[in-house]
Order: structure tokens, then C-alpha cells, then sequence
């Protein structure tokens, strides 16, 4: 990386689309417990002055970063990319300690909400659950040591430049008759 870069300091927000403002406020401020902290109500999107009303709604998270949503007022939420599995597609919400992460497990199963886990992926645990958008979230705790996150960072470069030798020599899958 050149020294010359600016540096990304953090996320700012992830923007996704909501089918409805109030139903999306209700799951993340009221069962998350992510404020509702900013909402933006336009008729002309400001990038391109195209004409599609809408209302863009701001969750904060702890650290100041945000979750964000727009509402075009069509109740119509984003449709799930046709080629690639459910499981993939999702925003990972970081928590401080293993004993919230079963709090907010039980919270979202209080609220009829289908969980997945607590999943070991050795250097987080994580649950899964869909919002009533049909985005995928994760909620995580890291629970690696430094000098393992170290190594991982030592390997990566590696591991991909092995991955990209795979996947050039692999030969094509033949369906099966």
C-alpha cells in the first residue's frame, strides 16, 4: 500500500434497501437497540437528480458507524441475488463479550425471530438472522488471541495467491447424468 493514501479511518454507514421505514425502525431500534438518529426525506436522489421520492433512515451503532435504509415508499424490500446463496450476502454487527451475544440471541428468539447458532469460526462466534428486509445479519464477537489474528494476517496474501493457482488449474464440474 502507498504511504501516500489517504487512510479509510472506518465505516461511515451500509445503505440497503427497506420495504417499510416503520416495521425496519421497529427491529433495529426497538430490538437491536440501534437508534434511530438521522432520517432524510427527498423527492430528487441528490447524485444523479433523478425523481424517486424517498426517505433514508440512519441507525447509529455504538462506535458512530451506522446501518441505513431507503424507504421508496413502493413496499417493495431488495430482491436476494439469483446466483448466489443466501448465506453469503450479510453485514456482521460486532458485540463485546460472548454473554451479549446469548442476550441478543434470546431477545431476537423472544421476538419470533429464527436464529442460527452461536457458529465457532474459531476466531469469532457469530449468530444469524434475516431483518423483515430479508438482510442477512450477523452478530459476532471475536474471541482470537492477537498473535493469532497476527498470523492471519502474515498468511493472507498467501492463502489468496494459493486460492487463485486452484481456481486457474481446476478442472469444470460435469453434471452428473
Amino acid at each position: 500500500m502507498s504511504d501516500s493514501l489517504p487512510p479509510v479511518l472506518g465505516l461511515h454507514h451500509f445503505a440497503w434497501r427497506c420495504r417499510n421505514a416503520e416495521e425496519t425502525r421497529h427491529f433495529y431500534e426497538d430490538i437491536l437497540g440501534l437508534p434511530l438518529v438521522h432520517l432524510i426525506r427527498l423527492d430528487r436522489v441528490p447524485s444523479t437528480g433523478e425523481y424517486c421520492p424517498y426517505v433514508h433512515l440512519f441507525f447509529e451503532m455504538a462506535d458512530g458507524s451506522n446501518i441505513a435504509f431507503f424507504d421508496l415508499g413502493d413496499d417493495v424490500a431488495a430482491e436476494p441475488s439469483p446466483n448466489t446463496p443466501s448465506w453469503i450476502n450479510h453485514i456482521a454487527l460486532r458485540l463485546g463479550s460472548l454473554d451479549q451475544l446469548e442476550t441478543m440471541k434470546q431477545r431476537l428468539a423472544d421476538h419470533g425471530i429464527e436464529v442460527l447458532g452461536v457458529t465457532d469460526h474459531h476466531f469469532v462466534r457469530s449468530i444469524y438472522f434475516f431483518d423483515p428486509n430479508g438482510l442477512r445479519l450477523e452478530l459476532t464477537v471475536p474471541v482470537a488471541p492477537p498473535e493469532t489474528l497476527s498470523s492471519y494476517r502474515t498468511h493472507a496474501h498467501a492463502g489468496l495467491e494459493a486460492w487463485v493457482e486452484e481456481r486457474k488449474n481446476a478442472v469444470p464440474e460435469t453434471p452428473l447424468a
